[in-house]
């Protein structure tokens, strides 16, 4: 068996891979061959490491080694670290160790390549999770398409780009709905661009309500609330509007300093769609759009409490106000 180094921004590839390993255990006995370690201290790391597999077959523990390598922290002493390295170049036979690092889009954080451990750990089948941006669509097309086959379904190009579109890229979104659709598709194995927007919030749909309420056409918005929970939870409704407000926020606050190019990059939309949302805002300020986020992010506080007797009422109430 070997061991492995995973990292990156891309969490959800990183999980898939690690979930490729798990699946070759035996699920008879997975609560005693697959063990999972948060970023643990000297004595218990190495104690794992030099870990011997028993009777029921192969065996896999995953390492969490975020702050390892993202914090400016020393975690290790000279000489642990030398038996850290012992330990992983004499891994045990019927033996996976899987270290993983995963790096927030958002925070803007990277590994200290200058680290002793990353040094150690980038000699053990290292491999970067990048994200696939959003304007490589031939590549998320490629990503969707592939994990259709895994679930027994076939995707066209124009239901992919359909997904993008609502999604913009991240994958762990496209399982879901790809989870979704299979049901919607049954008993056939066909996705259809009809069927993806049967079923997607789209950015319009989500643009319309908000718009609505920052002109103050709060009937209007009420109503198209009430034709999207056909479709959704109100609690999904809150996370896509809440997800996009926090796009729009940043979009108004920094459209004047930074290109479309980089807006795109750092809030995973296509050029494109930046260019035209940071047209359709042009005539709202900020300060409405946080205000909003905020009276949202309460009543989903409330509902996920169990405080909200009327969940619907509740989201009304918070659009409106």
């Amino acid at each position: 068996m070997a061991v492995y180094f995973y990292y990156g921004e891309e969490d959800y590839n990183i999980d898939l891979a690690v979930d490729e390993f798990k699946s070759k255990l035996n699920p008879d006995f997975l609560a005693m061959s697959f063990q999972n370690f948060d970023n643990p201290e000297y004595a218990q790391l190495i104690s794992a490491l030099r870990t011997q597999p028993m009777m029921f077959g192969n065996m896999l523990i995953l390492i969490n080694a975020d702050k390892y390598l993202l914090s400016q922290k020393s975690f290790f002493e000279d000489s642990e670290l030398e038996d850290i390295k012992d330990a992983l170049s004499n891994c045990p036979a019927n033996l996976d160790i899987i270290f993983c690092v995963k790096i927030s889009r958002d925070e803007g954080k990277k590994i200290d390549s200058r680290k002793k451990l990353f040094k150690i750990l980038n000699q053990f089948n290292p491999k970067e999770f990048e994200t696939i941006k959003t304007y490589k669509t031939s590549e998320l097309i490629s990503w969707i398409k592939n994990r259709a086959k895994k679930k027994d379904l076939f995707i066209d190009n124009d239901a992919c780009e359909t997904l993008i579109e609502q999604i913009g890229n991240n994958l762990r979104n496209f399982d879901t709905e790809l989870d979704k659709l299979k049901l919607i598709a049954y008993p056939e194995q066909k996705i259809t661009k009809n069927m993806v927007e049967e079923i997607a919030i789209s950015n319009q749909d989500l643009f319309n309500i908000t718009e609505m309420i920052i002109k103050n056409q709060k009937d209007k918005a009420l109503l198209e609330f009430t034709k999207l929970t056909d479709k959704k939870h109100p609690l999904e409704i809150i996370s896509a509007i809440q997800t996009m407000l926090r796009k729009w926020i940043i979009l108004k606050t920094k459209s004047s300093s930074s290109s479309t190019f980089d807006l795109s990059k750092m809030l995973g939309m296509h050029e494109f769609v930046v260019k035209q949302t940071i047209s359709k805002l042009k005539d709202t300020s900020a300060s409405d759009l946080v205000r909003l986020k905020q009276n949202l992010y309460d009543v989903e506080c409330k509902i996920k409490s169990g405080e909200a007797l009327d969940i619907n009422s509740e989201v009304e109430v918070a659009l409106i106000r």
